[in-house]
């Protein structure tokens, strides 16, 4: 059995998608991993021990470039935006799959709804089964949550109706996304489509979250086998430097915002509520290279660290909301200060928060002043010890779950 694992997006889309290579690789399939081909995914597939296959480009860089230009643009702007790119996406994804799909006998796809349109269009062709994974709930229709909104396409404010919002879902992404999806499949001969939705989510969907953190109720709009978070053990040693900063004092703050590019002044107004609240802080670098602002000693700058080993020895983490963060944090116990930026990422500060292991941030620009009730809830020893009663229900085992799933089901 062979089957090609497909994503395009940052760290928090990628390693689940390792995660479950690896677990799929255990039970004896064969596997490629198509990702972007930044080097730290590159070698998070070696460190893991899956074959890699580049996806049309590195995202980091493209990425950045999204981000500059969508930064002043009205949601208009952006809606046409999302669009063209949506056509470049599908159409140099298409090919790179299309080739690592050679042998396969399905397709799994995560991430950006452009690459998995093109993973289906080539599972179409190629005549292999195709499954969608998705690392959070409010992604599926449901008559129990509303649709996210994306620029220029508001819910209509007058329709209360969940299931009326959903049929709104459908024409929004027609809208963003059809025309690439449709041009790029007259280009192949294939027939057009008019719900290009539910064409690239199919059903079942792969709900790859973890029950207590993200519930799923059931859903008679699309069936979703929740697995539990993919996640991938990460055996590597603390940096010398870190661990005798741990070592030297008490258990600090983190505060790391990941592959999102958040303004400098996050991370100053990041270590001063944290100083305010007499605490120490580790900076992760992240992809908004956020550091040090002085040279005093209560704080430690790192780049890419091991958080399963990390996120044990702090008094609460500070980040943006991403669900492999979010899970992880959750996984050790530390109490947790989201402050969301796009995407889902609003969605995990809410559950964060109602789970009672944490605070969310009202907004995503945070001052030293606006971070200090959030840090005040989640290093009070009440947070903490719901944390740690929390953290013995995070299932560890989604990506193998996963993994016994789909070899069942294929």
């Amino acid at each position: 059995m062979r089957i090609l694992l497909s994503t395009y997006g940052s760290r928090g889309d990628v390693e689940p998608v390792v995660a479950l290579g690896e677990r799929l690789q255990a039970l004896g399939a064969e596997v490629r991993v198509s990702v972007p081909g930044d080097e730290e995914f590159v070698a998070l597939c070696a460190r893991a021990g899956v074959p890699f296959a580049p996806a049309f480009a590195p995202v980091r860089a493209w990425a950045k470039e999204m981000i500059s230009r969508s930064a002043n643009a009205s949601p208009e702007g952006r809606a046409k935006l999302i669009s063209g790119q949506a056509a470049e996406i599908v159409a140099r994804q298409y090919d790179v799959l299309m080739a690592a799909a050679e042998g396969c006998d399905a397709v799994v796809a995560c991430g950006l709804f452009p690459s998995c349109a093109a993973a289906r269009m080539v599972a179409e062709q190629r005549g292999m089964r195709y499954i969608l994974g998705t690392f959070c709930p409010i992604w599926l229709p449901s008559q129990h949550t509303r649709p996210h909104q994306y620029p220029g396409h508001p819910l209509p404010v007058e329709v209360t109706d969940n299931r009326a919002l959903w049929d709104c879902d459908i024409r929004t992404k027609n809208a963003l996304f059809g025309d690439a999806i449709n041009s790029h499949r007259a280009s192949l001969g294939m027939s057009p489509l008019d719900n290009v939705r539910d064409y690239v989510y199919g059903d079942p969907v792969l709900l790859a979250c973890d029950p207590t953190l993200g519930p799923w109720l059931p859903s008679d709009l699309i069936g979703a086998l929740q697995t539990g978070a993919w996640i991938l053990a990460d055996e590597r040693p603390l940096p010398d430097g870190l661990e005798a900063f741990l070592e030297a004092g008490p258990p600090p703050v983190y505060v790391g915002f990941g592959s999102i590019a958040v303004a400098s002044e996050a991370g100053r107004a990041a270590i001063e509520a944290i100083r305010a609240k007499g605490r120490r802080a580790v900076i992760a670098h992240g992809w908004a290279e956020l550091g040090l602002i002085d040279d005093r000693d209560d704080c430690f700058a790192v780049g890419d660290v091991n958080q399963q080993a990390l996120f044990g020895r702090v008094a609460a983490a500070m980040h943006h909301g991403g669900a492999g963060t979010t899970v992880a944090a959750a996984r050790a116990g530390a109490p947790q200060v989201v402050v969301p930026q796009i995407g889902d990422q609003p969605y995990w500060a809410r559950r964060v928060a109602e789970v009672g292991i944490g605070a969310a941030h009202d907004g995503p620009a945070p001052t030293a002043e606006s971070l200090s009730p959030a840090l005040e809830t989640a290093l009070a020893s009440g947070t903490r010890i719901r944390a740690s009663e929390i953290a013995r229900s995070v299932r560890a085992d989604g990506a193998a779950v996963a993994a016994k799933q789909l070899v069942d089901m294929l």
